[in-house]
């Protein structure tokens, strides 16, 4: 008699991964063009896996309570149709969304899918893909050290640049005070 075996885990279309487990998380980043990149603002681990669009009024909410400004308008995927963030003061533009008339709001919306290398960065250096906590608390503890890493990384990252150009100044004053 021949016995079935139960189908493994999908990999989501990744060959160097071969089972994907965890659970959702919601991000929000900066959508401006900063010196070192987007720093992160909101991190949530949603442990029930819910549809991405009833994850926004949270994170919305969750952004407005850490920065106490209004988020004037959210950038979304695909997946974030039928969100739940309709009765508010937030304007929500979808990816591939027609009838846009500003060109302001275009460029932003073009720089929605800037996101992605903020994950990627968050999974490889933050090591957001190993957690090594438990339970649904340790799911978010471990996506909110990472998210901190990241800011923390940009912000050395721009004290070093800093750095360099104070030392650049401070050698070629230095450098004139010799000359003259």
């Amino acid at each position: 008699m021949h016995r079935q075996e139960p189908a493994p885990a999908t990999a989501g279309g990744k060959a160097r991964t071969r089972w994907e487990f965890g659970v959702k998380v919601s991000l929000a980043v900066t959508n401006a063009r900063a010196p070192g990149g987007q720093f992160v603002l909101g991190a949530r681990a949603c442990a029930e896996n819910p549809y991405d669009g009833h994850t926004l009024k949270t994170q919305l909410d969750q952004i407005e309570r850490l920065t106490g400004q209004q988020v004037a308008r959210a950038y979304v995927d695909l997946g974030y149709r039928g969100h739940d963030a309709k009765a508010g003061h937030t304007e929500i533009y979808i990816s591939r969304q027609r009838g846009l008339s500003s060109p302001t709001i275009k460029r932003e919306l073009r720089r929605r899918s800037a996101i992605e290398p903020v994950i990627g960065h968050l999974k490889s250096d933050g090591l957001l893909e190993r957690n090594h906590l438990a339970g649904k608390h340790g799911d978010a503890i471990n996506l909110i050290l990472a998210a901190a890493g990241h800011n923390l990384r940009l912000i050395l990252a721009w004290l070093r640049h800093l750095c360099a150009l104070i030392l650049i100044v401070l050698i070629a004053q230095h450098t004139e005070a010799a000359a003259a």
